[in-house]
């Protein structure tokens, strides 16, 4: 969609300058952050559709900036950056990074996917918009609008991804999914994450709504297969 603003955050102006030419040719309102002190303030003044995000900033550093961004917007994040030890990656995507690109990078493959990351948002708040605020099974309310959980009308504290995990088994009720089909799903990215580390958000989910571990109410296993969200 013509006109869409991205948010540049980094430090060296050849970075923005290279960027800011590719974008602006494909028709992209581009904004300049050259410190993560400025972040924050620049989003709430900008409302960026996507931001592009590098790590390694004075102030505030990308991995903080994401975390305190995904307290109050769900705006594409993509990282660009020269730290791509796995699990930096992992940490990145983790805390709710869209995807992650390496320097050098070519810009015309970061321009692809800044338009990827457009298409799934715009999806996705295509289909919150058909859907109830708010999915309820049982003692267990999922809000959309808010992305708030209760259980028995308590607010549950879920990370950034145990949230959207939550979300996307409970929009696919009585249906296992595979490790590799979550991973791929939730965090777009098949190779961001370890099964070992999937199984810990799962267990740390089913701790956090207070279930059974020998017979969990929501969020069944059926081994060999996958992992299923049960409505019944």
């Amino acid at each position: 969609m013509a006109g869409e603003k991205i948010m540049i955050v980094d430090d060296e102006a050849v970075v923005h300058e290279l960027l800011t030419h590719y974008l602006e040719r494909e028709g992209f309102k581009v904004f300049s952050v050259y410190s993560g002190s400025h972040v924050l303030d620049k989003t709430a003044f900008h409302k960026p559709d996507l931001i592009l995000l590098d790590i390694l900033l004075p102030g505030l550093d990308g991995i903080e900036i994401c975390h305190e961004l995904r307290k109050k917007t769900d705006v594409p994040i993509i990282f660009i950056t020269s730290r791509d030890a796995p699990h930096e990656v992992a940490l990145g995507l983790g805390i709710g990074g869209d995807d992650y690109v390496k320097k050098p990078f070519n810009p015309v493959e970061v321009v692809a996917r800044v338009r990827a990351q457009l298409r799934r948002f715009r999806k996705q708040c295509a289909l919150q918009e058909d859907e109830p605020a708010v999915l309820a099974f049982g003692d267990l309310r999922i809000n959309l609008f808010d992305r708030t959980v209760e259980m028995k009308g308590e607010r549950v504290e879920l990370t950034v991804k145990e949230y959207d995990l939550l979300l996307f088994l409970a929009q696919n009720p009585n249906r296992y999914f595979s490790s590799d089909q979550l991973i791929e799903a939730v965090w777009n990215h098949p190779r961001s994450i370890s099964q070992k580390a999937l199984m810990t958000h799962i267990s740390n989910l089913r701790r956090k709504l207070g279930e059974d571990p020998d017979s969990p109410r929501y969020i069944a296993t059926l081994k060999g297969v996958g992992y299923m969200f049960s409505s019944r």
